[in-house]
């Protein structure tokens, strides 16, 4: 239909004429109340905004001279950040001469890896590295506990 009859139409029914697709050949258009069309489409990114996940950094510290009752505390955090659906970094602080012994460090760090490969909470993401003083590692949870809290959010 023509611009003018559609405008015209337009007014006649009260409502608006809005372009949709503006690069189609001809032009398609919709007659429609405007404000009303805008707040759903507010409505709707809100809504998508809220169901989307927020995934939030958590971290783990851990020396070099840790021992078994202590590591195996900051493993079980780490399996609840995880089962949270929350990423977590693992740090490996160093003091003084410690840091000569990068090789204990890596060796705890590949027991926490392999404590959540049996748990199967969670994957590396980046693999342990040497930043100043510090070995950091980077643990995100597997793909069905991502979907966990999600679900749960949405049953209460």
């Amino acid at each position: 239909m023509p611009p003018d009859h559609a405008i015209a139409k337009a007014v006649e029914l009260g409502l608006d004429l809005v372009e949709i697709s503006p690069e189609s050949r001809p032009p398609v258009c919709r007659i429609m109340d405007y404000g009303k069309f805008k707040y759903a489409q507010k409505k709707k990114t809100a809504e998508a905004r809220k169901h989307q996940g927020s995934m939030t950094i958590k971290e783990v510290k851990f020396r070099p001279k840790i021992e078994d009752h202590d590591f195996q505390t900051k493993v079980e955090h780490i399996k609840r950040f995880l089962s949270e659906g929350h990423k977590t970094k693992v740090t490996m602080m160093f003091r003084g001469r410690e840091i000569t012994h990068q090789d204990i460090a890596r060796r705890i760090l590949q027991r926490v890896v392999e404590d959540l490969k049996v748990s199967n909470l969670g994957t590396v993401e980046q693999m342990p590295k040497l930043e100043g003083r510090n070995m950091i590692m980077v643990v995100a949870p597997t793909l069905k506990q991502q979907t966990q809290p999600q679900q749960q959010q949405q049953q209460p």
